[in-house]
């Protein structure tokens, strides 16, 4: 099976998950109780405005005056065309929200992600080539505590001792302090720790149970032999195949720092980031919002799989598409 053929099957599995997850989105939206129609009408109420009038205008917006099937249809043919609706909720469109949202998620989940994926490979491979030093129950104990302790815990923990305590650095994110000055990059150094804690315990468990599969390997021992090095034994006879399984968790990996656990960070730390416009959204029954945001994850997850499967083949030519 040729490159071109593998990538297309996979493209076109891609679009086929992206529809059922809109589609099984989009239902239970349309389902769950409380549309949103109340909250529009009493804001339009606060500011003088009529209330009948106000609720004819949300459902003109959004399209409740409709069949339910009309409405699918066009909100799904309005997703494909990325005329994703407008946000009755912020007064802006749903492009608009994303584009002014999600550089607040990336100042602070990027630097988490690579902390988490250096420090964490490299505290496993350094515990899996020293088992059963001290180092070595000291990364274990370390990888235990970073996954047993609740992030919104910690970032609770970590507000009251650094912020309300010590005063050191801030204890929520305030917008408009510029992004490469040292007040932005005070106030996102806990939401880095709480974010990156887990995942960093995640990756060198999953690191150090992979490369013990390879620390007693033969070809090792015969690298050794042969005069290598530690570091290229690490590097080339180690790491190398270990990375194939742990591509995996690295999509994973990423996933669930910029989503999973944006929300619970940005919640505790008030970052106007993908994970609260998504959680307020949720909370406000805002359906374009809330199908966009849903939709980013999406994509992000299936293109990542995608990278993932064709970075199997470079890291291990023994893997065929044929085979897959």
């Amino acid at each position: 099976m040729s490159m071109h053929w593998y990538v297309a099957r996979r493209v076109a599995w891609a679009v086929v998950a992206t529809y059922l997850i809109l589609t099984i989105t989009f239902g239970l939206l349309a389902v769950a109780p409380g549309d949103g129609q109340t909250a529009f009408a009493f804001e339009a109420a606060t500011e003088g405005g009529d209330v009948d009038e106000a609720r004819e205008t949300f459902d003109e917006i959004t399209g409740r005056d409709e069949p339910l099937l009309t409405r699918y249809t066009n909100y799904m043919v309005n997703m494909a065309t990325l005329n994703w609706g407008w946000s009755f909720t912020r007064n802006q469109s749903v492009m608009d929200a994303l584009a002014a949202a999600y550089p607040y998620s990336l100042m602070y989940a990027v630097p988490a992600t690579f902390i988490s994926i250096v420090f964490g490979y490299a505290i496993g491979l350094y515990s899996a080539t020293h088992q059963y030093t001290l180092t070595d129950y000291l990364g274990t104990f370390t990888a235990f505590f970073g996954i047993s302790v609740p992030n919104f815990w910690f970032g609770i923990m970590l507000i009251l001792v650094f912020a309300v305590d010590l005063g050191w650095l801030p204890s929520y994110y305030q917008t408009g302090r510029g992004v490469w000055t040292l007040a932005n990059a005070k106030q996102l150094v806990l939401p880095v720790v709480v974010l990156s804690t887990g995942a960093i315990a995640g990756n060198m468990r999953y690191s150090r149970a992979e490369a013990l599969e390879y620390v007693h390997a033969d070809f090792v021992k015969t690298a050794r032999a042969k005069g290598a090095d530690d570091w290229r034994v690490l590097v080339r006879h180690i790491f190398r195949p270990a990375l194939v399984p742990l591509m995996t968790i690295l999509v994973a990996d990423i996933l669930g720092l910029l989503f999973a656990g944006a929300y619970i960070t940005e919640v505790v730390f008030q970052i106007p980031g993908l994970g609260l416009l998504s959680y307020k959204a949720i909370i406000q029954q805002d359906t374009a919002l809330v199908m966009a945001t849903t939709l980013v994850p999406v994509f992000i997850a299936i293109v990542g799989n995608l990278v993932q499967d064709i970075a199997y083949t470079v890291l291990d030519p023994r893997i065929d598409y044929g085979d897959r």
